[in-house]
């Protein structure tokens, strides 16, 4: 029972990741998404592939994927917020 279940989330989780590119890659061609908003949601993506691949390791390398995003993120947030002050 465990099994099926399991293999059912794998499917429902390979479907929307498929439904989010196709409605992503829609959205960029129509104009509706910026190319900017479509690489920050590709990029830690890319980034868990490329360590995935490195380290061999694929939970840790999900881990630093999400320590390095949460990093970038915090710096944008703190850059955003001097720019804001300064101008």
């Amino acid at each position: 029972m465990v099994n099926v279940l399991i293999l059912l989330v794998m499917g429902m989780l390979a479907l929307a990741l498929l439904l989010m590119v196709v409605f992503g890659t829609r959205g960029l061609t129509y104009g509706k998404m910026s190319p900017m908003a479509m690489a920050a949601t590709i990029a830690p993506i890319v980034l868990l592939i490329v360590l995935g691949m490195v380290m061999q390791d694929w939970p840790r390398a999900a881990i630093f994927t999400l320590i390095i995003t949460l990093l970038v993120t915090a710096a944008a947030l703190v850059l955003s917020s001097l720019k804001g002050l300064f101008s």
